[in-house]
């Protein structure tokens, strides 16, 4: 027992790493930012496609009308989150971008509200003190700059379109294996995000050998390593608790960036991250309801 423990403990700090080096390794990048969110997707579902082509073609080439129809839209869900994300951490600090957009269950909390559902108090409680939390981060960021604002509205949106992308890809998955709804979701997102860069203007290649290799890191260590961990101890780990462990990626990429980027966010800030941190807390830890074992992209 104490070994299985051990295990997942290990597993769940590998998991906490890899995608709090998202956000970092993305604003480290010069390379534009809906480029970024597509290679990351396109590389991604190149390293699937030898599995999924060979073990699950059958099923691949079984999907079709509305079981088709939602995972397009996840992917679309997808893309959306990615490209918002991605462009937030152009103009505002990686901290508060990567707090904001993991706002996303309070997101799929809000939308089981307007569904019906109904929570405790501490619930409720919590999703207020998430929002009161956005509002002082985004009142410290204002007084720095309108651009910083902009990149904190731009991640509110990515972590709304991250909890369409959990509440729609949850559905999906019912009906098939998590190999052929990734391969699938995050191929659609890659095309709509190709089509994004193309309308936009937006340089698909021609970057130096290094960016190059930051774009292998962020698809290999966070839309790969991260995700896969974690959507592996959802099998064997309460959800509550994978949850919990995600939201160590807000603090774990702000001393990422602060040591390597040198973006140390102001106190005011700071004091907002926390009071969002303690709002998702409560939200997770008193939510009974059934949330979508699905984990937020990052």
């Amino acid at each position: 027992m104490a070994g299985v423990a051990a295990r997942t403990f290990l597993l769940m700090t590998v998991g906490v790493l890899a995608v709090s080096m998202s956000g970092p390794l993305m604003a480290a990048m010069v390379v534009p930012p809906l480029a970024i969110a597509f290679w990351r997707n396109g590389l991604a579902t190149l390293a699937l496609a030898p599995g999924t082509l060979g073990r699950r073609r059958s099923e691949l080439v079984g999907l079709q009308g509305g079981r088709l129809r939602l995972v397009l839209l996840s992917g679309l869900a997808l893309a959306v989150h990615f490209g918002t994300w991605v462009t937030s951490l152009t103009l505002t600090s990686v901290a508060s971008a990567t707090a904001l957009v993991c706002l996303t269950i309070a997101w799929v909390v809000a939308w089981q509200l307007l569904q019906g559902e109904r929570f405790g108090v501490g619930v409720s409680a919590g999703l207020a003190l998430s929002f009161v939390g956005v509002l002082i981060v985004s009142g410290v960021d204002f007084t720095l700059s309108p651009r910083a604002l902009l990149g904190d509205l731009l991640a509110l949106v990515g972590g709304a379109a991250a909890a369409v992308y959990i509440v729609v890809g949850a559905r999906a998955r019912r009906s098939m294996s998590t190999t052929t709804y990734t391969f699938v979701c995050y191929g659609f997102c890659a095309v709509v995000l190709l089509l994004a860069c193309v309308v936009s203007g937006q340089d698909l290649w021609g970057y130096p050998a290094a960016q190059w290799a930051l774009l292998l890191a962020v698809t290999v260590f966070a839309q790969l390593l991260g995700h896969t961990v974690f959507n592996h101890l959802l099998a064997t780990t309460s959800p509550m608790v994978v949850s919990l462990a995600l939201l160590v990626e807000v603090p774990g990429a702000s001393l990422i960036a602060a040591a390597f980027l040198a973006q140390t966010p102001p106190w005011g800030a700071v004091a907002g991250l926390v009071v969002i941190l303690a709002g998702m807390v409560l939200v997770i830890v008193n939510n009974r309801a059934t949330v979508p074992d699905e984990v937020a992209p990052g």
